[in-house]
């Protein structure tokens, strides 16, 4: 009887799970790339695409050098997403959500490319290069998602009681993602649109000729919100009886954003200097892993009423958490 390809060929969970944190290294990489390209007025080094000037290598010219570049490092996370997806089938024991994050990569960076497509068909129009980095973070949460359930099988960890806690962390979830879309405005407000050569590229004028200080304002708002809520989850891991275990990521996050703050602070004084705010969105890129990081470790919740988890092949590995009660005397 003939085998089957998935039988015949196994990844073990140790190499898929390099392969996971290649694919997610990987989107982070484009992420920083794309942002030196619009920051060094490289969004329109190469006014079509897929080809450059008409052809397959871009003239020795700066700004088209590093926009090609940015699409052939578009070409190596290809690969990497690609690999990530086709060989969850093949891992053994075979892990149905590790191949559903897996295939997300692969359709979310052709959304990428039909997006970069659309950026330079309409000379970076701010809602498009928005979006482009919109899904950026989309698909790092898939990335990140696939990399961390890659490392651990389901009943390795131990799930948490600190239903509150848990809870609290999830809820940042959504103010690390309103401080992440304030900023895209305020860059599609600014003077790093990402044109060069005295190009002609629209921005945000909602408020006009102050539109920028505007939602720079909002932006510095709402992040300082996100600080002092990521603080007070801080304090509520750290109450008697509260799961400990996301307190290091989440310390982490707290020190990025002060970190970050300083920064947009400095930015802003310097008037917007093309090295900081890429140094800014770097950051924040990395503080949206960190945030996913301490959603991770917060872990799952135990099911209530004390109900037995549906696999219990192995021991969870031991890790820092409530201390047990000491037990109590016979009567």
């Amino acid at each position: 009887m003939r085998t089957r390809l998935t039988d015949r060929f196994e990844v073990s969970p140790d190499f898929y799970a390099k392969v996971a944190l290649v694919a997610l290294g990987a989107l982070a990489l484009i992420v920083l790339t794309g942002a030196g390209v619009r920051l060094t007025g490289s969004g329109l080094g190469c006014p079509d695409w897929p080809k450059c000037y008409g052809g397959t290598a871009p003239p020795l010219e700066s700004h088209a050098v590093i926009e090609y570049g940015n699409r052939l490092l578009t070409g190596f996370v290809g690969f990497a997403v690609i690999a990530a997806s086709v060989l969850a089938w093949f891992r053994r024991p075979f892990r149905g959500h590790l191949a559903l994050f897996g295939a997300l990569l692969p359709l979310g960076v052709i959304g990428q490319a039909i997006l970069g497509g659309l950026v330079v068909r309409y000379h970076l129009a701010p809602g498009l290069v928005m979006s482009h980095f919109i899904l950026s973070m989309l698909l790092l949460d898939a990335s990140f998602a696939l990399a961390w359930c890659a490392r651990y099988e389901p009943w390795e960890r131990r799930r948490s009681t600190d239903r509150l806690g848990v809870w609290a962390v999830r809820a940042l979830i959504p103010m690390g993602q309103l401080t992440i879309l304030a900023g895209t405005i305020a860059t599609a407000s600014g003077p790093h649109a990402g044109a060069h050569a005295g190009q002609l590229v629209h921005r945000f004028t909602f408020e006009g000729s102050g539109t920028l200080e505007w939602v720079v304002q909002r932006h510095a708002a709402i992040a300082t919100v996100f600080g002092l809520a990521a603080i007070a989850v801080w304090l509520l891991l750290r109450r008697p009886g509260g799961d400990r275990r996301a307190i290091r990521p989440l310390t982490a996050v707290i020190a990025l954003l002060a970190l970050q703050g300083v920064i947009g602070g400095v930015q802003w004084w310097l008037k917007l200097p093309t090295e900081l705010v890429w140094v800014h969105v770097a950051l924040a890129t990395v503080t949206w892993l960190a945030m996913l990081w301490t959603v991770a470790t917060a872990g799952r919740l135990e099911p209530r009423h004390g109900l037995a988890t549906s696999d219990t092949r192995a021991t969870p590995r031991q890790e820092p958490g409530p201390a047990p009660r000491a037990p109590q005397p016979a009567a």
